[in-house]
């Protein structure tokens, strides 16, 4: 029995990593807590039942291109939303308020296209083949779900780690100003962190509405605080506190509801979250936090 609910939890974790790793990305790099991630997560989803119901398209190949669209709508917000007020020096507190003017927007128009119903995938489109293996069950989907989503992450950290670009992104993330000085195109790197944060965001918006076969307008908003806790469980701004945050979050959510039940779900995850943060205050991974204060 625990071993299936490691199971489960795996595939929500990664998913739950994967949201919040673009999440920490745009914090650790432009410093904004971008409030409009979860509409963004939610336009992903949506995409991609576009490409699967309109054009056709097998889901494995919508899901890059969703997530494809899901990047160009987070630059569009970076151009529109974040950048003029880069260029005032607002406040911190602007680009928060700004982002869920954008979330709202986006969202409405969402429920304008296509109703406040939920959606479903066609039949046939996700993966109904399962394995067993003794008395765990796992279903082609899940294998599917984990392997995406870890992909992506260890994609990203090694571009992060051993590139070129990725020394950018950190020299930014460290001292813009300095960074700018020293030739790099900081503008550039902002542009290109909100692309992809914007596309892992799509991307695990897929992934939940293959899990539960569901897209709806406002299925970004229950996402919102787990990816605000998950970048403070793991240290803001660090990628691998993200993920390491995200399956942290799945775990303790699948094994509430499986021995407890669904309705201290958020209760036991956020409680595990806060007595762990009472005994390291800086997250598990709060280096990043410390060299900014």
């Amino acid at each position: 029995m625990i071993a299936q609910q490691l199971i489960n939890a795996l595939t929500l974790g990664s998913v739950y990593a994967l949201f919040a790793l673009g999440f920490t990305l745009v914090f650790g790099v432009l410093e904004v807590i971008n409030l409009a991630h979860g509409a963004v997560f939610m336009a992903g989803a949506y995409a991609a039942l576009l490409l699967v119901t309109k054009a056709n398209l097998n889901i494995w190949v919508a899901l890059p291109l969703a997530m494809l669209a899901s990047g160009a709508l987070g630059l569009l917000i970076d151009q529109i939303v974040l950048k003029p007020l880069r260029g005032r020096r607002a406040h911190h507190l602007m680009p928060m308020i700004a982002t869920i003017g954008a979330a709202t927007l986006i969202t409405n128009a969402a429920q304008g296209i296509f109703g406040a119903e939920t959606s479903r995938f066609p039949l046939g489109t996700i993966p109904e083949e399962s394995f067993q293996i003794g008395t765990i069950r796992i279903t082609e989907l899940q294998i599917a779900i984990v392997i995406i989503s870890f992909l992506l992450m260890l994609l990203l950290m090694v571009i992060l780690k051993k590139t070129r670009l990725g020394k950018a992104v950190r020299a930014v993330a460290e001292n813009p100003q300095t960074s700018y000085l020293l030739g790099i195109n900081v503008e550039g790197v902002f542009r290109l962190v909100s692309f992809t944060a914007a596309a892992l965001g799509g991307g695990a918006g897929v992934l939940i509405g293959l899990s539960f076969n569901a897209i709806f307008p406002f299925m970004g908003q229950p996402l919102m605080p787990k990816g605000i806790a998950v970048i403070i469980l793991g240290g803001m701004g660090d990628v691998r506190g993200a993920m390491v945050g995200g399956l942290f979050l799945g775990v303790a959510e699948v094994m509430s509801v499986a021995y407890l039940s669904s309705d201290y779900r958020d209760a036991v995850a956020f409680g595990l979250l806060f007595l762990i943060l009472l005994v390291r205050p800086s997250g598990l991974f709060g280096r990043v936090l410390e060299r900014k204060a």
